[in-house]
């Protein structure tokens, strides 16, 4: 069963791999009209009422099916300059002979309703006219069938269809005692649209209201530096560019001026001596309160004294957490536990994984992909095995992403791709969808890297691109 965001990811991402819109839509009114004609016969007068999103896009092809062997009229819910989707436009002008705008008592004298008002992209109580109509389909008495999802599905206007025709999968909230007989019907959406990561994914990110103030986007706080300094500003930069608000760095006072003098735009707190210490645990925990998602292990070393601080505060944490880098030295040796009962991701490479869980990954992806599900099963986080071919898990579910590049074995984003996932961490996503995005975006963004730096990229660029697949990928959802 399909949530209605996930509809929007399978479009998207179908038109990602190769298989446009227009192609599914075609499809989908096929589908519908093959059904009709299956089910109720051929020789009919028929009605088909349309919305102006892409579900009436759908009623459109499904006209154009049945005039061939019915008598079909297309009555449109509201004039034709409310279509604005392309596809759905260029459908509506080859039904544009046979089309009217609805009016009310226009039902009578038909056989068959096809309802194609309000796809799953609509919530809540339909506005008017579509309340208005759904009402008079409904007191008709003349078999509906719906395309997709009955409109106004789960509101107390909704379509009453005797059948409704879904794609691929039944949508959240349908049954048979509010969508009649469930015909369900595959429309061409390739499996790698529910197998990869892909630009759909962003129909999860959460966009900020007009009224937001700062720090409603998300507060991240990275616990990291000291052998290494450009670790977590780089951690930072890619929180800042995936959209949190902002970014707190709590570093070892030996290092902490030098991650400041990076940019102006991290918030670094220094703490005491030269690395991560227990003694740093309380001054951390203070800081904790103040944001939404931590993301630990960048720059730290593996000083004894840090080691034991990494637990602590991985023990002390009830934040969405990512752990990287150091932080995973720090688990092995059998201190997974610390993880049972939190939320959030890690991040490993191979060689990471290999000394945290104390034996290597298999080369044969089946295998690999049985190793990823049960170590996030065991920890209860969703694991995010960077390589080639990454592969993201939540112990039950697995997507695989394939952006990225060989320039992108450069030092630096591994933390690029670590601040993503915390930054949308922060902004409230779940874990297995944050990692989703992340690991699809940090790709994206080191392919348009590639395309200027070719094998000479570096860090810092990938961080550049980053908003522009941010841009990109949301276009479809504003």
């Amino acid at each position: 069963m399909l949530s209605f965001k996930d509809v929007s990811v399978l479009d998207t991402n179908s038109e990602y791999f190769g298989v446009s819109l227009e192609t599914l839509m075609e499809n989908a009114g096929w589908a519908v009209a093959s059904v009709v004609e299956r089910d109720f016969g051929s020789g009919l007068r028929i009605a088909v009422l349309c919305g102006c999103g892409n579900n009436g896009g759908d009623g459109f092809v499904t006209a154009r099916h049945l005039k061939e062997r019915n008598d079909v009229d297309v009555m449109l819910a509201r004039p034709p300059n409310f279509i604005k989707k392309q596809v759905a436009w260029s459908n509506y002008e080859k039904v544009q002979e046979i089309s009217m705008l609805w009016r009310k008592g226009c039902l009578e004298g038909y056989d068959l309703l096809i309802d194609a008002l309000l796809g799953v992209r609509t919530v809540g109580t339909p506005r008017e006219p579509f309340g208005e109509i759904i009402q008079e389909m409904n007191a008709s008495g003349i078999p509906i069938v719906s395309v997709d999802i009955p409109s106004g599905l789960g509101s107390e206007f909704m379509v009453r269809p005797r059948t409704t025709v879904t794609f691929h999968d039944l949508k959240e909230g349908m049954d048979e005692g509010n969508s009649g007989k469930i015909v369900v019907e595959a429309i061409g959406i390739p499996q790698e649209a529910e197998t990869y990561c892909g630009p759909g994914d962003y129909a999860y990110y959460p966009i900020p209201g007009q009224t937001t103030h700062k720090g409603d986007n998300g507060r991240v706080l990275i616990v990291g530096g000291g052998p290494y300094t450009g670790a977590p500003c780089l951690a930072g930069l890619g929180c800042y560019r995936i959209g949190a608000d902002l970014v707190r760095v709590a570093a070892p006072n030996a290092v902490a001026s030098t991650i400041a003098s990076y940019t102006p735009n991290l918030i670094v707190h220094p703490l005491g001596g030269q690395v991560l210490h227990p003694g740093d645990v309380p001054k951390v925990k203070g800081y904790l309160r103040e944001v939404d998602a931590l993301l630990i292990g960048s720059g730290l070393g593996r000083d004894p004294q840090t080691m034991e601080a990494v637990r602590l505060i991985i023990k002390a944490c009830d934040l969405p957490i990512v752990i990287d880098a150091d932080g995973f030295a720090a688990l092995a040796g059998g201190n997974l536990d610390l993880l049972k009962g939190k939320k959030g991701i890690i991040t490993p490479h191979p060689g990471e994984y290999m000394k945290l869980i104390g034996q290597e990954l298999p080369e044969e992806i089946d295998m690999r992909v049985l190793k990823v599900k049960q170590l996030a099963a065991q920890i209860g986080m969703t694991v995010l095995l960077k390589g080639a071919l990454d592969i993201v898990s939540d112990g039950e579910r697995v997507r695989f992403n394939k952006t990225g590049n060989a320039g992108m074995t450069v030092g630096g984003t591994g933390d690029v791709l670590a601040g993503i996932c915390a930054g949308l961490l922060a902004k409230g996503m779940d874990p297995f969808m944050a990692a989703r995005v992340a690991a699809y975006t940090s790709g994206a963004a080191g392919d348009l890297a590639f395309e200027t730096h070719s094998y000479g990229l570096l860090a810092t660029d990938m961080v550049d691109e980053v908003p522009r697949v941010l841009s990109r990928s949301l276009d479809r959802f504003l």
